[in-house]
């Protein structure tokens, strides 16, 4: 099997060359559309009660702080008075946050589904959708670079989850999700079940994936001779082991590999997601001015703009049509 992923061809370079941006620190100018959704009530709860260190929270994603208008925050103020807002952001996630690499990656400009959602927030804040600044950051520094002061949120499909909101506070979900296996077409892997046995598995650090995993091994709900000690700090680094043969499957939201699947063939989604997770802007813990801001953007984003991204970005390589999910705050 791994041998068949030997010459993964010129779809898959893309892969290789979006992973190599990361290497390259991130201050680009921005622009884009507004926002849609829906501001239902309800919101489903996570299938899984991974990282519930206090019992009390149980439905993360319904944890968040009620929309506001105001911008007389202490927050915001700081923001508008540098007249930038600062995003953490991948720069290498196909459709979601990433540099076009058939263009000049020295000029070409961040885009995708993510990338949308931060110039409509800027737009709202500052009055202008290219007053911004996007900083990459990997997917184990997010909490960090919120925490350290690096960024003013990280807008990259970050679930929240009950380990995170002690961490840092979220906005109202705007994407729902869930952990799925990507592996190799050729591959005997039908889905996270038992044919991941002896099979060597590849998620990000810092991820939810990883802590899917390791719950479900010391569960036993995970095939006990599952390998789950390789571990990288980009998600897209996974698809490159994968595409050389060095692990055997990769483990990440079901919308992050179907838009990996649609950079490489040769690998597909196997079973169904395992997870149902929510996808929400992460802020600094404190910074309620800006919470409850971030969620009026995305009450009106979800009216006007987020169909639109995602028809645009998504739909292509997820192949479904969806709605952005219910919404209940605390």
């Amino acid at each position: 099997m791994r041998a068949a992923l030997q010459g993964w061809g010129g779809v898959g370079a893309m892969a290789v060359v979006l992973a190599l941006t990361a290497v390259f620190a991130l201050v680009l100018p921005l622009s884009q559309s507004r926002e849609d959704g829906s501001t239902g009530t309800g919101g489903q709860g996570v299938a899984r009660g991974m990282q519930t260190k206090a019992e009390e929270c149980t439905n993360p994603q319904d944890q968040s702080l009620a929309p506001s208008g105001d911008q007389n925050g202490e927050t915001i103020q700081k923001i508008r008075e540098r007249g930038k807002l600062l995003v953490g952001v991948d720069q290498n996630s196909y459709r979601w946050g990433y540099r076009d690499p058939n263009s000049d990656l020295k000029t070409s400009e961040l885009e995708g589904f993510d990338i949308d959602l931060a110039h409509a927030i800027a737009g709202e804040i500052l009055g202008d959708r290219e007053a911004i600044v996007f900083r990459a950051i990997p997917t184990n520094e997010r909490i960090p670079a919120i925490q350290d002061g690096r960024v003013d949120m990280v807008v990259r499909t970050m679930t929240i989850n009950c380990d995170r909101l002690e961490q840092v506070a979220f906005s109202s979900p705007y994407f729902q999700t869930g952990q799925q296996v990507l592996a190799p077409r050729t591959s005997d892997i039908k889905g996270y079940d038992a044919s991941l046995a002896n099979k060597e598995i590849c998620t990000a650090k810092g991820s939810t994936a990883l802590a899917a995993l390791e719950v479900d091994k010391k569960a036993g709900k995970l095939v006990a001779s599952a390998d789950i000690k390789t571990t990288v700090p980009n998600q897209l680094d996974c698809l490159v082991r994968l595409q050389l043969g060095e692990v055997d499957a990769v483990v990440t939201d079901g919308a992050l590999a179907a838009s990996q699947a649609a950079q490489d063939p040769t690998v597909e989604l196997k079973g169904e997601p395992f997870t149902t997770e929510f996808y929400g802007v992460a802020m600094k813990l404190g910074a309620d001015d800006l919470v409850r801001r971030v969620n009026q953007v995305l009450v009106d984003y979800r009216k006007d703009g987020w169909q639109q991204s995602y028809d645009k970005w998504l739909k292509p390589t997820i192949k479904k049509s969806a709605v952005p999910p219910p919404v209940k705050y605390k």
